[in-house]
């Protein structure tokens, strides 16, 4: 019994030391909450503060990195669609209803594809979740989609970039940029 059990320890502290971590990859994941500051919610000293703060929408997105590469039209090829972001699909949670275009959508997860052009992008929400790139992204189940002009920045950003602001009442921009290339797309709070 005495044996079985030091085998069986062995076997286990062996199990432990064979599982590896995985190395930091080059494309970050970070999120972006609407409001900002969202994740703060419970630390308000206010009813009113608190109710202001509640998270509306969030995005968990990676962050590929330009290093050194042209990204619009070469990587990120135009009028092709593109997983918004790097590895995982992006992913956004609305926490109320919501119109993205004319479309109005109901709390809940979905994933975010976008068709870039060298004018202007179009978002896509998309039901499909816990999945990789764009790989069985499947445009005729495509919930909602909002296009939006595209500007330039004059700030090369290093690695795309996904924030909210609140464009005006009621109405969330998500803000997205890389290289030197910005885009807003307009989410209604329902």
């Amino acid at each position: 019994m005495k044996k079985m059990i030091i085998a069986l320890l062995v076997a286990l502290s062996y199990q432990v030391s064979a599982q590896e971590f995985a190395e930091v990859d080059q494309s970050v994941m970070d999120l972006a909450y609407y409001p900002n500051g969202a994740h703060r919610a419970g630390f308000s000293k206010t009813a009113d503060e608190k109710a202001a703060l509640m998270p509306r929408i969030k995005v968990i997105y990676s962050r590929p990195l330009m290093k050194g590469r042209k990204i619009f039209g070469e990587l990120v090829k135009y009028d092709q669609d593109w997983r918004f972001g790097a590895n995982e699909s992006t992913e956004i949670t609305f926490y109320t209803n919501v119109k993205v275009g004319e479309t109005v959508l109901a709390p809940g997860r979905y994933t975010l594809y976008c068709t870039p052009s060298e004018n202007q992008w179009t978002l896509h929400v998309h039901p499909r979740l816990d999945g990789w790139g764009n790989y069985g992204y499947d445009t005729s189940k495509t919930l909602a989609s909002v296009s939006a002009p595209t500007a330039k920045s004059e700030k090369t950003l290093e690695a795309f970039s996904i924030i909210f602001y609140e464009g005006s009442p009621g109405v969330a921009h998500l803000k997205a940029g890389w290289e030197n290339t910005v885009v807003e797309f307009p989410i209604e709070i329902l």
